[in-house]
């Protein structure tokens, strides 16, 4: 009679001991915010306490009437500006993007010499036009005229001064657009001619909408740049912004509360503009991302609505 060996025992399993999760600590970012928070608590405490400031000049030209004016001046040079040399720089991206080499060298030229001279020497040379041309005249070239006018009579300081800007501004605008548009994968453009979609809906529905979102942010740079640089301006003797507080603390000697009186507006126009970025990048995102990104006003409504029900 054999023996039935009894089966084996299974081996105990001991758990393993449990782990202490220890976060990552990070001194030096600690000790970087604490720096950072304690030097801008000075520097508003300077704003606030130094008597160099004049807060109160600030506030009593900060909505003066000629101030004002001023600042709707600037608008309409940025506003007027960025529309002429948005439409400009289209053509010249889509004549450096042509077969024609003629076009090509004709746009390459022009975006190397606007981008190559100073927006202030490109100001003073459209404000004297009439040194060099006594009228400009329409009619067959190199041959009788049929039109003609003053130069001095069609270019005024505001004419010259948006004429400089905008042929300035221009050359900047043809590289972004241009650079939008190869963004673009070619593939997609020979799907399209293959379904047999026509050309000028090849670009408005399917070029146009993903080059914007290569566009948009650069766009939106050269604009706030352009803002900016309506200042230069004041070589022509236009009263924008930055000329008329110069007019001002040039009677009253108040220099730094003047100055901040032109900072801040250019600081809330420019926060507007970014503002109107946000949405229309937003607007443009909606075929790129299944969740489009929350609005300042969302977020605030999801923070209150966290806060009301804990």
């Amino acid at each position: 009679m054999s023996l039935l060996s009894a089966p084996a025992a299974a081996p105990r399993t001991t758990e393993p001991p449990l782990l202490t999760v220890v976060p990552a600590r990070h001194p030096w970012r600690w000790i970087a915010s604490v720096v950072a928070l304690v030097l801008a608590a000075q520097f508003t405490h300077g704003l606030v306490t130094n008597p160099g400031w004049d807060w109160p000049t600030f506030a009593d030209y900060f909505l003066e009437r000629s101030v004002l004016r001023a600042l709707l001046t600037t608008i309409e040079l940025t506003v007027a500006g960025a529309a002429l040399g948005f439409l400009a720089g289209i053509a010249l991206a889509a004549m450096r993007l042509s077969r024609s080499p003629v076009l090509q060298a004709l746009s390459w030229t022009y975006i190397w010499v606007f981008r190559s001279v100073p927006l202030i020497v490109q100001l003073l040379f459209w404000a004297n036009l009439g040194y060099l041309y006594d009228t400009l005249q329409l009619g067959v070239p190199f041959g009788p005229g049929i039109y003609q006018v003053q130069t001095v009579n069609l270019i005024g300081p505001f004419g010259a001064a948006l004429l400089g800007l905008t042929l300035h501004q221009s050359a900047y605008a043809a590289e972004i657009v241009r650079a939008g548009i190869l963004s673009v994968d070619q593939g997609q453009l020979e799907a399209a001619a293959a379904l047999g979609i026509p050309r000028p809906r090849q670009f408005r529905r399917i070029v146009l909408p993903q080059a914007m979102r290569a566009i948009l942010p650069n766009a939106a740079n050269e604009l706030i740049n352009l803002l900016k640089s309506t200042s230069v301006v004041y070589v022509l003797a236009i009263g924008e912004i930055f000329y008329q507080v110069q007019v001002v603390y040039g009677r009253n000697g108040r220099v730094v509360p003047l100055l901040m009186v032109a900072t801040v507006w250019y600081v809330v126009l420019t926060a507007l503009l970014s503002i109107l970025q946000f949405y229309v990048e937003r607007h443009f995102a909606r075929g790129a991302l299944r969740t489009l990104p929350p609005t300042p006003l969302q977020r605030l409504r999801v923070v209150l609505r966290q806060a009301v029900t804990r």
